[in-house]
């Protein structure tokens, strides 16, 4: 289904059936995914809540404009609200991978209201130090000039090649090349738009929000993710209603590596919250 918001059309993948009495997950994928990432996941969610997966915009079937100022966090945020408004008739979860779940986080900040549960996987607060933010906007930046200066097949090689996904490598050929294929369907101007405007470097530290969010909400981080489950142990002291799943044999893509206990963690979320 398409969402229209602003002139740009925003791609959302949603069940043969829709409920207004359910609450409804948005699911939020990270850079360089799309909806399609969640396929082996939004099956198996609690039959008592309907699963809905956005393709962000210049990621999968959505729109990939060239003006940055859509790649913004905060037109980012109007563009969620825009398809969250279009399904849901209550408060609602948005679960957020990398990503996905820093924009799931601003967009608590600035809609707090409307929300009934976050699920972050392998997401952060944002830089603290202003110095390490300026340095990572640089690295974004570069990271961009690759993008432009290669194809599409080339840079997702490279992207796949940093450390942080060390562990996708270890699934089953099969596996990863169909990851890779759907990488390969996203386009350059989408994927420098959303390195520029809402990279990691970009986004605002929302650190000393975390002690105000009020809502349940589960982080979920892999055993062999090291950096990000510190992080995730960091924000769960700060968040008064947390829960820290630590998914294992995974890495920093739980829900692909280790999609059966990532299920069962959201599951057993669910049912609790």
């Amino acid at each position: 289904m398409i969402v229209k918001f602003d002139n740009v059309n925003l791609n959302i993948e949603t069940p043969s059936l829709l409920s207004p009495d359910k609450t409804y997950i948005f699911f939020l994928h990270g850079f360089t995914g799309s909806s399609v990432d969640w396929s082996n996941i939004i099956p198996f969610i609690n039959k008592n809540f309907i699963p809905l997966s956005i393709d962000i915009i210049g990621h999968g079937k959505s729109d990939c404009p060239d003006e940055l100022k859509y790649y913004r966090v905060d037109p980012l945020i109007e563009q969620i609200k825009k398809v969250t408004e279009n399904f849901a008739e209550k408060k609602f979860i948005l679960c957020g991978y990398s990503m996905g779940g820093r924009l799931a986080l601003s967009f608590e900040k600035k809609y707090p209201n409307i929300l009934e549960g976050l699920i972050l996987e392998s997401s952060t607060y944002g830089i603290k130090d202003k110095t390490e933010r300026e340095v990572r906007k640089k690295q974004d930046k570069e990271l961009t000039e690759f993008i432009k200066a290669h194809s599409i097949d080339e840079f997702v090689e490279h992207w796949l090649n940093k450390n942080l996904f060390d562990s996708l490598k270890k699934l089953p050929e099969e596996k990863l090349n169909k990851i890779k294929n759907e990488k390969r369907k996203n386009k350059k101007t989408g994927l420098i738009n959303s390195l520029l405007g809402f990279g990691t470097g970009s986004m605002p530290c929302l650190l000393d929000n975390l002690k105000d969010i009020k809502i349940p909400t589960l982080l979920i981080t892999g055993e062999f993710d090291q950096k990000f489950s510190e992080i995730n142990k960091e924000m769960a002291k700060e968040l008064p209603d947390s829960k820290h799943s630590i998914i294992n044999n995974a890495g920093h893509n739980t829900h692909i590596e280790n999609p059966k206990e990532f299920i069962n963690a959201v599951n057993e979320f669910l049912i609790d919250y």
